[in-house]
């Protein structure tokens, strides 16, 4: 799949608060507004799926669009990743790929988003990142800000308790 990254230029305020934080405490916030960013993004893509999902099945891509803490990239690299994407069963599709109801799974959607040899592609997940980029971001930086701002001030009450 292709890879959206973000170079937030303009944050150099959030940066210093950020690195006046233990590093113990810093991923907390962060991980939040991230969080908040990203459903940015999952909502319009499960909007964007809800025009192509077939109305004759009971089937709905857009209800099987989920955001994902990446813990364990994060658990190796030190950096926070959430991802956006279609949650599928494992394993082999059922014979006679039953149809499973509103929440049942989708494996067919990869097929609509980059397309086939036989069909072309209807990208419901990319179109989403890239016209929600800028609002991501803004979300983030409002967020990560407030979160700053709460942490800062518990930390504060909690120095003149001692």
């Amino acid at each position: 799949m292709a890879d959206v990254e973000f170079k937030i230029n303009g944050v150099d305020s959030l940066l210093e608060r950020m690195r006046a934080l233990p590093v113990e405490l810093r991923k907390r916030p962060a991980r939040a507004a991230l969080g908040k960013a990203a459903a940015v993004i999952r909502l319009q893509a499960a909007a964007n799926a809800l025009a192509l999902d077939d109305t004759e099945t009971g089937r709905k891509i857009a209800g099987n669009v989920v955001q994902r803490f990446r813990s364990k990239y994060s658990k190796r690299t030190g950096d926070l990743m959430i991802s956006v994407g279609v949650a599928t069963g494992k394993g082999r599709i059922p014979d006679g790929n039953p149809d499973t109801g509103a929440e049942g799974d989708t494996p067919h959607w990869h097929l609509l988003e980059l397309g086939t040899e036989k069909m072309r592609a209807q990208p419901f997940l990319r179109p989403a990142a890239e016209s929600k980029a800028g609002e991501a971001v803004n979300v983030f930086a409002s967020e990560l800000d407030k979160s700053l701002d709460r942490l800062l001030k518990r930390l504060a009450k909690q120095g003149g308790k001692r």
